[in-house]
């Protein structure tokens, strides 16, 4: 017996299918372990350059105007 165009098509089709059902089943990376104690984060930093400079701009206006 020989296979026809669509029972090829259709093994075709399944075995891609399940190729790719198969890769979202892959390893995530682990998680990186968070230190202990209190660690500074970018966002704090950011938002204190953020308070000096309007403290300084406020300087320099104040002393300008």
């Amino acid at each position: 017996m020989r296979p026809n165009a669509v029972h090829v098509r259709t093994t075709v089709f399944m075995s891609s299918l399940m190729m790719i059902l198969q890769l979202g089943r892959g390893q995530s990376a682990a998680p990186s372990p968070s230190p202990e104690g209190y660690s500074s984060d970018g966002k704090a930093i950011d938002q204190g350059v953020a308070y000096v400079l309007l403290l300084v701009a406020l300087a320099i206006t104040y002393l300008f105007h």
